[in-house]
């Protein structure tokens, strides 16, 4: 027994120690990219780009299902962006609440006999509807299918820009956001496929009619926690895997593709769970196979603020599906695991997401088991105790305190200092007991997926325009 436990807590502590190294190497290659990115922008010219008649025209696709609430302070926000060119595609997902009644009655929609062709499979569309006070702005009212991934699918049906950028319905961007991620696709046109836009939490903020006017913290510490989850999974995780060109996700919040190529993959899989992820490495692994000089690229500054789960129920909703995603992502693509003919990504980044993400809340489960079951036999070495707890638990807050200082030291979103020190202090309480809860939410997820529930799931929402 005593030999088990030990190779148990021994393979926790490794697990641990390699984990907290790579996303310290993750921390430092961000620190270094951001400050080049920093520099970058004291050269950008975004009038430049606004005034360019070389700027592409960008189609913005919006799924929006049971979304009365948010839906048209979210469309308004959205046709008041800094672009030159752009239309806004509104795809009601077969909504059982006044979405579409609510978009009538604020943009006077009409019926409109426009050419559809499904080139990408979707769900039966029933109606397209024109604005009379908003020419750039188009409704297609659908079937719903039971997954967000077809809502998109139809929206690029209607699509007629060579770019599409993807929104979720509940989101604000801010005015510049457009035109400062597409600079990352000037950048090097003939090679960016895809950018990703940072994604910021909106609870807590001043919004009015759908602008943000003023950048606030929640008030729950449920949802400040989510403020640390974003800041370190997209200033660090999707910015240094993007540095080695092994990004795997664009966030389905806020991004922007290449439509020929989405169209060339088939669409977004129309009964994925989570559709970004598994877009994006379809994506890799088409452009590997063609042998496709390519990047997809993530661009920290164009920001989305989105509405965070604010109960413990939505949260764990949230956190479950999201692990149904990743599994569901994964098992159809296995094949690319350490394929060299997939490059970094078959032999970097899926055996990253697999081995540290995906079996992540397993090998935690059963390394506190062993910790527990050592404690109560009293086989537990006070070595290894100390030991995890410096490198299980103080690393990983010191990689989380790391997050908020890089946005403090570039972005201070956050201007007053008081709202600094308090994501500070959450950063201590993240790793215990908000992560074991987080495991728990995941283990649920895998849990589900295996006994074929892949249900979506309704998460609570107050509307974006409630957040201040």
């Amino acid at each position: 027994m005593r030999r088990i436990l030990d190779l148990a807590n021994n393979t926790l502590f490794v697990y641990y120690l390699v984990s907290n190294l790579i996303y310290l190497g993750l921390l430092v290659t961000a620190l270094t990219k951001n400050t080049l990115h920093r520099h970058r922008l004291g050269s950008l010219r975004l009038e430049r780009l606004k005034n360019s008649p070389f700027t592409p025209p960008i189609t913005i696709v919006v799924p929006a299902h049971n979304e009365q609430n948010s839906i048209v302070d979210s469309i308004r926000s959205l046709l008041t962006l800094d672009y030159p060119e752009m239309e806004v595609v509104v795809v009601n997902d077969g909504s059982r609440d006044n979405t579409l009644e609510e978009l009538k009655r604020a943009f006077e929609l009409r019926p409109a006999r426009l050419l559809y062709i499904p080139d990408v499979p979707s769900a039966p569309v029933r109606t397209i509807y024109t604005s009379w006070t908003e020419p750039r702005l188009l409704v297609l009212d659908k079937d719903s299918a039971g997954s967000k991934a077809d809502a998109i699918n139809a929206g690029l049906n209607l699509a007629t820009s060579p770019y599409v950028c993807v929104v979720d319905a509940d989101c604000i961007l801010e005015k510049e956001s457009l035109l400062r991620i597409m600079a990352g696709i000037f950048s090097d046109p003939s090679r960016v496929v895809a950018v990703g836009g940072i994604v910021r939490v909106l609870n807590g903020c001043q919004v009015e009619h759908g602008e943000l006017r003023e950048v606030r913290l929640p008030r729950r510490g449920i949802e400040v926690l989510q403020v640390i989850e974003y800041l370190r999974a997209f200033l660090i995780g999707r910015e240094a895997w993007a540095h080695f060109n092994a990004l795997p996700i664009i966030s389905g919040a806020f991004g922007i593709f290449r439509k020929d190529l989405i169209k060339k993959v088939g669409g977004f899989r129309a009964h994925a769970i989570g559709e970004d992820f598994d877009l994006v490495v379809r994506l890799h692994r088409y452009l590997q196979e063609k042998n496709q000089d390519y990047h997809i690229s993530f661009i920290p500054d164009p920001t989305c603020w989105t509405e965070v789960p604010s109960d413990i129920r939505s949260l764990a909703r949230q956190r479950a599906r999201w692990h149904k995603g990743l599994l569901d992502a994964l098992w159809p693509n296995r094949d690319m695991l350490f394929n060299p003919h997939y490059g970094r990504v078959g032999s970097l980044i899926l055996p990253y997401m697999w081995l540290f993400e995906l079996f992540a809340p397993l090998v935690e489960f059963v390394g506190y088991a062993s910790i527990l079951v050592a404690a109560i036999l009293g086989l537990l070495s006070h070595q290894f105790l100390l030991l995890f707890l410096i490198f299980g638990y103080a690393f990983a807050t010191l990689i989380s305190i790391g997050s908020v200082l890089l946005e403090e030291m570039t972005y201070r979103r956050y201007s007053d200092w008081r709202e600094v020190a308090r994501l500070l202090l959450y950063c201590l309480v993240e790793h215990f007991p908000y992560r074991q809860l987080t495991m728990i939410w995941r283990l649920q997820g895998l849990w589900q997926y295996l006994r074929g529930d892949l249900k979506w799931g309704e998460l609570k929402r107050v509307g974006a325009s409630a957040g201040a």
